[in-house]
This record gives C-alpha cells, structure tokens and sequence, in this order.
C-alpha cells in the first residue's frame, strides 16, 4: 500500500512559507482596508485596523493547527 502522506519538509523552509504567506496576507489587509476606509469615508479608519487584525488572528490559529501533533499519531 502506498503511503499519500506529504513528504516531510524541513523546519525552517515550513517556517519561511508561514512567514512569506503572512506578510503577503497582511499587506493585502492593509491595502483593501484603506480601500474600504476611503469608501466609507469615515472619520476613524477602523477597516485598515480590523482586517490585518483578523487576518494575523486567523494565520497564527493555521500555524498552531498546522505545527501541533495529536497524540496517539505515528509519524
């Protein structure tokens, strides 16, 4: 039986993906969230606050999901 397991990457390259897909995340945050403030024409810019926010939230929970080992597991 053949094993459809990924091949296991090294840590630091795992690490650098997380880094390069943040970064990449959060600066089309900030840029739709200016989009979006100049929109709304708001006096507080509350969308370029709230979605980097909501998205280094939702990144960090991936990198714990992604990162975490379940017990009984056999690697």
């Amino acid at each position: 039986m053949e094993d459809k397991k990924k091949p296991h990457q090294h840590p630091l390259m795992q690490y650098a993906g997380y880094a390069a897909q943040l970064a990449a995340a959060l600066i089309i945050g900030v840029v739709a969230g200016m989009w979006i403030d100049k929109k709304l024409n708001i006096g507080f810019p509350i969308a370029i606050w709230a979605l980097p926010l909501v998205i280094l939230i939702g990144m960090l929970i991936k990198v714990v999901k992604d990162t975490s080992t379940k017990k009984g597991k056999n690697e």
